[in-house]
C-alpha cells in the first residue's frame, strides 16, 4: 500500500518481490479492484503493481485534467520505489497512460497491453459533455448507466451483485476528479504518433465494446507497428472483469513472449539524473494542417493557439458548423474572430475562463445580441459556472440591463441547461 502526494499515487505491490514488475492501469470510474480476478495468475510471474486514479478508491482528491500529468505522477511514483522497467497493462484512460509511457519513456516499457483503449476517446465535446453532466447532477447518473456502458446485456442479468459493486466503485469517486479525467480524455488524440511506438503491443477489446469498440482497436493496430489484436467474445468495456479468464490467458501469453523478445532488444538504460533543462526529441509528428500567415514577423501568430481554445470553449460541433458554413465572402471575418477575438482576448491570463464566460453573458444580454446566447450558455457550462451561477448572472442582468432582455435570456438559458444536464434515461 502507499501514501500519496498531489506528485504520487495510491498504490499496492502484490507477488513476489524479486520478480519483474508489470503494471496494471484501470479505466475512469474504477479502482485497481477491477483487476482482482487476473491477480492471482499473474503474480506466478510477476510483481503486480496496481494504482488508483486521484480521487478514485479513496485516492487523494488532486485532480488531474491531462493524460500526461496522470503519466508524470505514475512515473514519480515508480521513481520513488526504484521501479525503472516494467510491463504495462492499461484499460481505457489506463491504455492511455500506458500509450502515452510508451511514446515519451520508452526505454521503461518492456511491453504494453492496451485494453478497451483508442488513440483518441470519441468526441472532445461528449467527453466535456459528461464533465457538465457529473458538475451539475453529481455522479448518479454515471453510476446508473455504468452497466450499460460496461457490460454486456447477458452479464448484467446474469451477475447483479459484481455490477452493483461496479456501479459503487463510480458512486464513491471524487467528482472533482472525474471531472478532469474527462477532461483528460477530451484533448488526447495521439492519432498521428501511433507509428512512434516501438514496443511489443497486444490490443484487446470485448467483442461487444460500444465506448471504444472493435473500430477503435483496429486503429490502433494499424497504426503502431509492432501490435496484434486480441478480440474477446462475450465482452463489452470492462472485458478484465466480464470475462477474466479470457483477459489474464492474453495477458500472460503476450508479456511473457514480448517480456523475452524485448529484454535483449531494448537493454534498461543506467539512470541519468533529471537534467536542468529539458531534452527536446529530434522531431514530433504533427497534422500535416495549413496555417494562416502570421500576421508580422517576430511574434506567435495567434490563430493557432485562438482555434484551440474557440473549439475548447464552444465544442468541436458548433465551430465545424460556423466554418463549414463560411465561404470566401466571410472567411476573412471567421479569421479574424479567431485570431484576436480568441488568440488574444480569451487567451490572455488576467481572467479564468468561468469569469470571461460570465462577462461575455452580460455583454450579450446588454447588448441584445441574443442570437449568440445559447452557444455561450453551453460554454459557460463547459468553463465550469454552474446552473445556479447562471441563473445568478441573468437575475443580475435583469437589474441592470432590464427585465426584458432578461426574460428573453432566461428563455434561451433554460433550453441550453435542460439539454446539457439532463441525465440519460
Amino acid at each position: 500500500m502507499s501514501e500519496t502526494t498531489q506528485q504520487t499515487l495510491q498504490y499496492r505491490f502484490d507477488g513476489p518481490e524479486d520478480a519483474p514488475v508489470l503494471i496494471l492501469g484501470p479505466s475512469l470510474g474504477t479502482t485497481w479492484h477491477m483487476w482482482d480476478r487476473q491477480i492471482s495468475a499473474l503474480i506466478q510471474n510477476w510483481r503486480v503493481f496496481r494504482f488508483d486514479l486521484p480521487g478514485h478508491g479513496g485516492a487523494p482528491a488532486h485532480p488531474a485534467t491531462a493524460v500526461g500529468d496522470l503519466t508524470d505522477r505514475l512515473l514519480a511514483t515508480l521513481d520513488g520505489l526504484g521501479v525503472r522497467r516494467f510491463g504495462y497493462a492499461g484499460c481505457s484512460i489506463g491504455g492511455a497512460i500506458g500509450a502515452d509511457l510508451a511514446l515519451r519513456h520508452p526505454h521503461r516499457v518492456a511491453s504494453l497491453a492496451l485494453v478497451a483503449s483508442s488513440a483518441r476517446f470519441g468526441s472532445a465535446d461528449e467527453f466535456r459533455q459528461r464533465g457538465v453532466m457529473v458538475r451539475t447532477n453529481g455522479l448518479e447518473p454515471m453510476a446508473r448507466t455504468a452497466p450499460e456502458r460496461w457490460f454486456t446485456a447477458g452479464f448484467v442479468a446474469a451477475q447483479p451483485t459484481i455490477v452493483e459493486w461496479a456501479v459503487q466503485m463510480v458512486r464513491t469517486t471524487d467528482p472533482g476528479c472525474y471531472i478532469a479525467a474527462c477532461e483528460a480524455l477530451a484533448a488526447f488524440d495521439i492519432r498521428t504518433e501511433l507509428g512512434r511506438i516501438g514496443v511489443p503491443t497486444l490490443v484487446l477489446v470485448g467483442a461487444e465494446d460500444q465506448v471504444t469498440g472493435p473500430g477503435d482497436a483496429r486503429t490502433l493496430v494499424a497504426g503502431i507497428p509492432d501490435a496484434r489484436l486480441a478480440l474477446v467474445p462475450g465482452a463489452s468495456h470492462l472485458a478484465p472483469v466480464e470475462q477474466p479468464g479470457a483477459v489474464t490467458d492474453l495477458l500472460l501469453t503476450h508479456f511473457s513472449a514480448a517480456w523475452q523478445d524485448t529484454q535483449a532488444a531494448i537493454p534498461a538504460p543506467v539512470f541519468v539524473p533529471q537534467l536542468s533543462a529539458p531534452v527536446l526529441p529530434v522531431a514530433e509528428i504533427t497534422a500535416a494542417t495549413a496555417l494562416p500567415v502570421a500576421p508580422s514577423e517576430g511574434r506567435a501568430d495567434p490563430y493557432p493557439p485562438g482555434m484551440r481554445i474557440r473549439r475548447e470553449v464552444l465544442g468541436d460541433a458548433h465551430v465545424d458548423g460556423v466554418m463549414a458554413a463560411s465561404d470566401d465572402f466571410t472567411d476573412d471575418f471567421q479569421e479574424l474572430v479567431t485570431r484576436y477575438a480568441w488568440g488574444e482576448v480569451w487567451a490572455r491570463e488576467g481572467l479564468d475562463r468561468r469569469m470571461r464566460s460570465t462577462v461575455t453573458l452580460t455583454a450579450l444580454v446588454a447588448s441584445g445580441h441574443l442570437e449568440s446566447l445559447a452557444a455561450h450558455v453551453s460554454a459557460a457550462l463547459r468553463n465550469g459556472l454552474t446552473p445556479a451561477e447562471i441563473r445568478e448572472v441573468l437575475l443580475q442582468t435583469a437589474v441592470y440591463c432590464g427585465i426584458p432582455a432578461a426574460g428573453a435570456a432566461f428563455t434561451i438559458a433554460q433550453t441550453v441547461i435542460q439539454a446539457e444536464t439532463t441525465p440519460p434515461a
